[in-house]
């Protein structure tokens, strides 16, 4: 099911399309801003495109792992901090 629809944005009149998604697992609908030079595109069209970009959304967060490099990038530094801060330590008892 589509609904179409005016939005104002700052002041300006921008056409929307809301899909309902009648599988809800993931999301209940999805709201898209349609630009301006748009004009002349069919309405399927338009609806194909969204539908599309919704579906490809999904996809690309069904695969994503997550990057484990981030969390052990932070705890590496401090490793290396404390290291270089025990050797000057170290380094100026020793001389």
């Amino acid at each position: 099911m589509e609904a179409r629809g005016e939005l104002m944005v700052k002041g300006v009149a921008k056409r929307i399309i809301v899909v309902k998604n009648p599988d809800q697992r993931y999301f209940e609908q999805a709201i898209f801003i349609l630009r301006s030079d748009c004009a002349g595109v069919s309405e399927k069209e338009v609806l194909r495109q969204a539908r599309r970009a919704a579906h490809e959304y999904l996809r690309r967060g069904e695969n994503r792992v997550e990057n484990p490099l981030p969390h052990l990038r932070g705890l590496l530094c401090g490793l290396l901090g404390a290291a270089l801060t025990a050797g000057a330590w170290f380094a100026v008892q020793i001389f």
